[in-house]
């Protein structure tokens, strides 16, 4: 018993041993000299057509541990005042001590964080130098930066609608990477948007649902009809001709459909609240067009789907009176995006023209021309 008992102590101070051993081997980081950076301007302006070219430079002197490390490096921005909350970084090679970041780059960047477009934004900027999971922090430098409107259909998830119906809303039939999309405007499985099909009848309106414009991964209906989706599933077949207001929960295999037939009303109308100026889609610009109305400058309009007010395009919040030929971003109130009721106006009374561009349901555009 007892030389069992001196095993026991002897395989308890080994163990203690070998502990302690390792915790004086561990070492623990820290940093010696922090990382200073800078940049080569303080205001920026960014522009779509340089999207290539680097908009802005920055360089540091590197950080100093107390250990040989080989630490990863990032610029990390964020709207001023935010104390870095909801900051996005841009990655740099571990040995470099500068880099520059384009005009297409940093203006994802700033649509990340939430920067404003066409506006000059107060943006912060530091480096983080990272040691495994711990983080160390430049100085914080200051730069103004303007990002342009990004290009919705590049930033935004998407899944595509092929089908047969294609050919003649502009697209090619049956073609995945040349069909109408609908994208997610949250990022996630959900996605929605409009799509116009001019022939139920026969084979001329079906359709499918597919990701990355390609056929693999393609969902159809699961043969009920019940808007239930599957693997290499059923073409589904139209209710009616028109436009088409599509959901399609990807992850939970469901799909929606219901006809959203647009057009204008209003007091600034000829035929004021009473009725409405039905939209045309154009195969040739993939939108939807009112060649010629009158509008007053004394009333106000919007749009509305089957004649009907569940389903309205408006601004997003106060009453907004357009210029001629620029377009605005629109909103749709089934999205719960608009808060209240308000219509359009236009400055100046005269024959107009309205096109409604709604190919994709992150950024819907109206335009509207003075003739």
């Amino acid at each position: 018993m007892k030389n069992l008992f001196k095993i026991w102590i002897a395989l308890f101070v080994g163990v203690l041993a070998v502990s302690c051993e390792k915790d004086e081997d561990r070492a623990v980081i820290s940093e010696t000299t922090a990382a200073k950076v800078s940049a080569d301007k303080n205001a920026v302006v960014l522009d779509e057509l340089k999207g290539a070219e680097t908009s802005i430079s920055f360089s540091w002197t590197k950080a100093g541990f107390n250990i040989a490390s080989v630490p990863a490096q990032q610029i990390e921005f964020a709207l001023k005042g935010t104390g870095f909350k909801n900051s996005t970084t841009f990655n740099f090679d571990k040995d470099a001590v500068s880099g520059g970041i384009t005009h297409a780059a940093l203006n994802t960047i700033m649509f990340n964080i939430g920067a404003v477009s066409d506006t000059a934004n107060d943006i912060e900027a530091r480096l983080i130098t990272s040691v495994g999971t711990a983080p160390f922090y430049s100085n914080v430098i200051d730069v103004k930066i303007t990002p342009f409107t990004p290009n919705p259909d590049i930033i935004y998830p998407k899944i595509n609608v092929p089908g047969a119906y294609a050919g003649a809303a502009g697209y090619a039939s049956w073609t995945p990477a040349n069909s109408p999309n609908l994208f997610s405007p949250e990022k996630n499985d959900s996605y929605r948007g409009f799509i116009w099909i001019s022939n139920p009848t026969g084979d001329n309106g079906k359709y499918k649902f597919t990701i990355n414009q390609d056929w693999p991964g393609n969902k159809g209906d699961d043969g009920t009809k019940t808007g239930k989706l599957v693997a290499d599933g059923s073409d589904i077949v139209p209710a009616s001709a028109g436009t088409f207001y599509m959901k399609v929960d990807w992850a939970n295999n469901t799909y929606s459909s219901m006809l959203a037939n647009f057009g204008v009303i209003g007091d600034a109308t000829p035929t004021g609240w009473g009725s409405d100026t039905d939209f045309v889609y154009s195969p040739v610009s993939k939108t939807f067009v009112i060649n010629s109305i009158m509008l007053s400058s004394t009333g106000v309009f919007k749009f509305r789907a089957n004649d009907d007010w569940a389903m309205k395009f408006q601004p997003k919040k106060d009453e907004q009176t357009l210029v001629s030929g620029k377009a605005v971003q629109t909103y749709f109130n089934a999205e719960n995006t608009v808060e209240g009721d308000p219509g359009y106006k236009v400055s100046e009374a005269g024959n107009y023209k309205i096109e409604l561009d709604l190919h994709n349901s992150a950024y819907y555009k109206l335009t509207v021309t003075k003739l």
